[in-house]
């Protein structure tokens, strides 16, 4: 872009580095290695020039740097690190419109525990970072005056399984998709869409391009207690047995008693089903989940969170404890899983801390 001298003098640009650091220890007795320490860094740089039409040109950088170490005392190291681009990406954006092309979070829907619209990231709402891989591609958001806004993305090189994704991605084809959301009385509906090539042969299948397309609908109003549903449809257009299609399903709702400083609740009921014919429903599984937050004081907040498994009678316990100081968090949690998930989230490193029992002690700095 070639701007005249006037405009370059009008122009303001800032550049801004910040980051977040955290540690933690994690202990269960059960683990081959019941002692793990572990850290991680996020540096991230800023960059955004304004213009005098109210258009908005901005860069964002950052690293996710991370290493751990789980220990059998006077028996075992196990050792690993890894350093990997976490965002990188540059918009450009006025009043009504963005486009953001490069690394970059694509999350939306209305649920907020066990989301079939969870296509893109793998926000775990048990973790105190909101840590989640980002992907390759274009994002274009306009946004209408009535509050209606449409979402447009192409995607590539994104050839990993992505959450509720059976397979990888085939890496000649591109992927692209978009999204519709309006405003309703007390609230909003949303229509989502997404295609892609899947690679099945990581599921025993000699199969590189698979057609496949998903839709998903959502909606969330708020009649003094929230309410919301999410729904999305997965379908493959080559016989791959039961994988052939999934059906993802959420009804959810929360409300904040009067107790203390205001007990926030929130309930999800969650069905997913894998079949080789759409909608059979021949192999699904039910989950439910429930949260709570409490702040305490000004600084402290108590919050826990349980997942049941219906088909396999398995609960997921998470109890937290996040204290603020002036310059850091503190998260103490403790837990009570089954020792193999099947909760959608994907894991961010290659040790699953939070299965069987135990307790992790995170702090976490920003500056």
């Amino acid at each position: 872009m070639i701007l005249g001298q006037d405009t370059l003098k009008r122009t303001h640009d800032t550049l801004l580095f910040k980051g977040q650091f955290s540690t933690w220890i994690n202990f269960n007795p059960s683990n081959n290695l019941p002692v793990w320490l572990g850290g991680r860094y996020i540096p991230q740089a800023n960059y955004k020039v304004k213009f005098p039409n109210g258009k908005l040109l901005d860069f964002e950088a950052s690293l996710n740097m991370s290493g751990q170490a789980g220990f059998h005392l006077f028996d075992t190291v196990n050792v690993e690190g890894n350093i990997r681009p976490y965002r990188l990406w540059g918009r450009y954006s006025g009043k009504q419109f963005e486009i953001r092309i490069g690394l970059q979070k694509i999350n939306f829907g209305s649920a907020s525990m066990l989301r079939p619209l969870m296509w893109f990231d793998q926000i775990d709402p048990r973790d105190p970072l909101q840590i989640t891989n980002g992907v390759y591609g274009v994002l274009v958001r306009y946004y209408y005056k009535n509050n209606a806004n449409l979402w447009l993305w192409g995607l590539y090189r994104n050839d990993k399984p992505k959450t509720w994704e059976v397979s990888g991605t085939s890496k000649i084809y591109p992927e692209f998709g978009g999204r519709f959301q309006a405003p309703t009385k007390k609230g909003e509906v949303a229509v989502s869409y997404h295609s892609r090539m899947a690679d099945m042969r990581d599921m025993g299948y000699p199969l590189t391009e698979v057609p496949e397309n998903r839709v998903g609908v959502d909606g969330k109003w708020d009649l003094g207690i929230g309410l919301w549903y999410e729904a999305a449809w997965i379908h493959k257009h080559r016989s791959v047995g039961v994988f052939s299609n999934q059906e993802i399903m959420t009804l959810g709702a929360d409300y904040t008693f009067d107790i203390g400083s205001g007990l926030n609740t929130t309930f999800e009921q969650f069905l997913v089903s894998y079949d080789e014919y759409a909608f059979s429903f021949s192999n699904a599984n039910t989950l439910s989940a429930l949260s709570l937050s409490l702040p305490v004081g000004m600084f402290h907040n108590v919050s826990a969170i349980v997942y049941y498994d219906w088909v396999n009678n398995n609960a997921y316990n998470f109890l937290n404890w996040k204290r603020q100081f002036k310059h850091f968090y503190l998260y103490i949690m403790a837990y009570w899983n089954p020792e193999n998930s099947v909760l959608p989230q994907q894991q961010n490193t290659s040790t699953n801390l939070l299965a069987g029992k135990g307790i992790q002690i995170m702090l976490v700095f920003n500056h």
